[in-house]
């Protein structure tokens, strides 16, 4: 069976955002606006990604 996968898109830019939002940014490893990275679905990363829910756009694969 495959790994539960998501994937997590920067719409929103994280600048003039606090420093824990910026660096939950950067440890899903996004970077630019409009960057889409797939990761494994874990609790770690739902959990951060609720961090930012505001700033991203998650599609489950």
């Amino acid at each position: 069976m495959a790994e539960k996968m998501i994937e997590v898109t920067l719409v929103r830019s994280g600048v003039n955002r606090p420093e824990t939002q910026q660096r939950t940014l950067r440890g899903l490893g996004l970077t630019r606006m409009n960057r889409t990275v797939r990761l494994k679905d874990t609790e770690a990363v739902r959990g951060m990604v609720r961090k930012v829910i505001h700033l991203v756009r998650v599609v489950e694969k």
